[in-house]
């Protein structure tokens, strides 16, 4: 996770700590080598306080009216969106340059800030689900996915479509919260691909698939946890012994604001600090909805309502007829818990980045890369329908639930980052390369 190479607008991360470029330092408590020592970072620049207002004044416009037209549940989701939000684009945590680095490169800094965030967040699901904790009367449930083609095909078509399109689905909507005009592009192909996945359901919802495994099924919640801490020590171990071996450049640093509590409020914050907050605020989703912390589903939901917007019939479409999504689309979409967090991220994320000074709406994006943005929205779109879920839905939640489609998610996500890098190039983004300045 890195500022981004050339042509790649959005997805971008904090900053390695690696400070030489020596290839002896592989204990667990030095810091993984790089080529060179990482840059320091620039100083941020003055608040945005128009962006700022504005953002601020809409989230909580929008957290009243909620709280008051659907009660105090929805309403402490679209705060956690918020949260969300904020975190997401003060630590730049992003999915799709973490992938992207340790492919291309061999950086593994952004895959260890993962196995952070989904250690956390895995410790505080079994907390709350081995408990039956709730709020608001819910019932706390893992995320299991059935192991099959859809999977299989699904976590493909979306790597290469987050390489193509510039972010993941938490990506696009805290680069789109910041003012990334190009990001817009993918967040509508995002949409559109979801909203096809969902009509087109009767081709794709009989593909060959075994039942969902769970480990706490085998071993309990307390085991569950034990195996994948365990899996997770073994994904540091082999990314440090990869890039001990290639010696990559160093992740980029954003922008920082200078002091702690200046650090604080207006970013930008140590990458493994994000993942800390982004892991309790992701338990807490699950606390007061039952759910995990989900992303595309709200897309389908969008797409869906527009088509009957203008006209056409999506509560007969198959998809809708399931008991579960036929009352999400009947239901306001300011009800829609997925929804909920979706839009609080981009306002968080709006905040954040005005805060830090950096919020701007970017102009004259060059026609390859507004079709790639396009093209990696939909890939994503119809890969998250038919894998049932996307690198939240999927790949975090399914992970932290102890279920082993989320692990299958993320071998095939590195699968389909090597095919969409290749990609890359014919839409003129760039890729790190080993003798970069940063990665």
């Amino acid at each position: 996770m890195t500022t981004a190479p050339p042509g790649d607008p959005a997805d971008t991360a904090a900053a390695s700590t690696a400070p030489s470029g020596s290839r002896t330092q592989t204990g667990l408590v030095t810091p993984a080598p790089t080529r060179v020592p990482a840059p320091e970072a620039a100083a941020l620049p003055a608040v945005r306080r128009l962006p700022l207002a504005v953002a601020g004044a809409l989230g909580a416009l929008l957290t009243v009216y909620v709280w008051a037209t659907h009660g105090a549940k929805p309403g402490v989701l679209l705060l956690l969106g918020i949260g969300l939000g904020v975190a997401l684009f003060h630590s730049r945590f992003g999915f799709t340059s973490a992938w992207r680095q340790l492919i291309a490169v061999g950086n593994g800094t952004g895959l260890r800030a993962h196995t952070l965030l989904l250690g956390t967040t895995a410790a505080l699901f079994a907390l709350v689900i081995g408990t039956g904790t709730g709020l608001f009367g819910s019932q706390p449930a893992p995320s299991a996915g059935p192991l099959g083609l859809g999977l299989l095909l699904g976590a493909f078509l979306f790597a290469v479509g987050m390489q193509l399109g510039g972010a993941c689905a938490s990506g696009t909507l805290f680069a789109v919260g910041s003012g990334q005009s190009s990001i817009v592009l993918t967040l509508g192909g995002f949409i559109a691909g979801s909203t096809i996945a969902a009509a087109g359901f009767g081709l794709w919802k009989d593909l060959p698939a075994l039942d969902p495994v769970l480990f706490s099924d085998y071993v309990g919640w307390p085991g569950s946890l034990a195996v994948t801490l365990l899996l997770l020590a073994l994904v540091v171990l082999v990314s440090r012994r990869v890039q001990a071996r290639r010696n990559p450049p160093p992740v980029g640093t954003p922008p920082s604001a200078r002091g702690a509590l200046a650090r604080a409020v207006r970013g930008s914050w140590p990458l493994l600090a994000g993942a800390l907050v982004l892991a309790v605020l992701g338990g807490a989703v699950l606390l007061v909805s039952g759910g995990a912390w989900g992303v595309t589903s709200a897309f389908a939901l969008w797409g869906s309502k527009l088509v009957g917007l203008l006209g056409g019939s999506p509560e007969t479409w198959a998809f809708w007829q399931q008991p579960d999504n036929a009352a999400q689309l009947a239901g306001p979409v300011l009800a829609d818990k997925t929804s909920l967090t979706d839009i609080g991220i981009m306002i968080g994320a709006a905040v954040a980045a005005a805060a830090g000074g950096v919020w701007k709406l970017h102009r004259g994006v060059p026609a390859r890369t507004a079709l790639a943005a396009v093209l990696g929205g939909v890939l994503m779109g119809i890969g998250a329908r038919l894998a049932g879920g996307c690198n939240i839905g999927a790949y975090l939640a399914g992970i932290a639930s102890g279920s082993l489609h989320g692990w299958v998610w993320g071998a095939i996500a590195l699968l389909g980052t090597w095919a969409g890098l290749r990609l890359r190039p014919l839409f003129g983004l760039g890729n790190p390369k080993p003798g970069d300045g940063v990665c």
